[in-house]
């Protein structure tokens, strides 16, 4: 049977799934790609992820508590679980420990770096390799702001959102669109240039032959890099499209800069990106079908090759249930 992570092409990958501030005492449930599963922190205040579901009769985890010695106890019958997913403890049924691993609930590989939780979508204590946290978020003197909420869209419509250029003039004329807006002609042209990177790809947008002065970074699988180039200083916006179910999406950002880290005026620039963040909101959720389709079944142009390449990616990865060289670099062609 596939999972929830298989069906959205998911599967084996390194995802946000919540910010640390947002992970205390309680238990935090939550959904990604249909798939329940629930963080908490053990005694030393360790993060763990399982599924949110007791092995027992399928109850929520995530609605127990937390006990002195860091397990995670299920409300129904207070089984409770260690943060590696074995069954510590079944109230009035003694046995040995040998027995009692056949009990265990299903684990997840996490990590906490950056500010956010990272979890890889693959049952289990070990990961292949550790999350690509970007080096911004973890950088000594920069301002990190978290923010994240929850569209009513598709995932991989809000990805292909943050990787393209072209919408910045339109859906964006009032804020960081504006001024590309006021360079564009009737007869100006964009060209866009994609290069594969370890992570994904780096793109980077010309107008007219302009050179061009950031780029933008597609961070395999959900995730977006945005430079701001700003002599001396360093502005970074970044963006995890983290699927909830087929129609729904967190939209996690997390800015990062180097300059106005003081309050007040550091809130007032962090509440600038979220306006730009909602300004998407409206378009993307407008988007049929829900979900990306085939390449040939919506007509593309140039100016789109970023995003196709993401697209055929994706699509790659889920015919195939994820079990593809899923880290190759994707097609660039236009």
């Amino acid at each position: 049977m596939r999972d929830g992570f298989t069906q959205e092409g998911f599967a084996e990958v390194w995802t946000p799934v919540a910010m640390s501030r947002e992970v205390g005492r309680a238990p935090y449930g939550l959904t990604l790609a249909g798939e329940r599963l629930v963080l908490f922190r053990d005694a030393k205040g360790t993060l763990a992820a399982l599924r949110d579901q007791c092995p027992h009769r399928g109850v929520k985890l995530s609605l127990g508590k937390v006990g002195a010695d860091g397990c995670l106890e299920c409300p129904f019958h207070g089984w409770r679980f260690a943060a590696d997913g074995q069954c510590a403890h079944i109230p009035l049924n003694p046995m040995p420990e040998e027995k009692r691993q056949r009990f265990a609930a299903t684990a997840f590989p996490v990590r906490e770096r950056g500010g956010l939780v990272w979890l890889y979508t693959r049952p289990g204590a070990e990961a292949p390799d550790e999350p690509h946290v970007p080096e911004a978020l973890e950088k000594p003197g920069v301002h990190v702001w978290l923010y994240a909420e929850t569209w009513n869209a598709h995932w991989t419509r809000a990805m292909e959102n943050m990787l393209d250029s072209p919408h910045l003039p339109f859906v964006h004329r009032r804020t960081i669109g504006g001024a590309l807006r006021r360079r564009m002609k009737p007869d100006s042209r964009m060209d866009v240039e994609v290069e594969p990177t370890p992570t994904g790809f780096r793109t980077y947008a010309s107008l007219d032959g302009e050179k061009p002065q950031g780029f933008l970074d597609w961070l395999r699988p959900n995730g977006m890099r945005l430079n701001i180039p700003i002599p001396g200083r360093l502005m970074q916006l970044h963006m995890w499209c983290v699927p909830v179910d087929a129609t729904h999406v967190r939209m996690m950002l997390a800015s990062a800069r180097d300059f106005v880290r003081t309050q007040p005026l550091a809130a007032l620039v962090d509440r600038y990106n979220t306006r730009i963040l909602r300004e998407d909101k409206a378009v993307v959720e407008s988007s049929q079908p829900l979900e990306a389709p085939p390449v040939s079944e919506e007509r593309s142009v140039a100016t789109d090759r970023a995003t196709l390449a993401f697209r055929r990616w994706y699509l790659e990865r889920k015919k195939h249930g994820g079990d593809v060289a899923a880290e190759a670099a994707p097609s660039l062609a236009s």
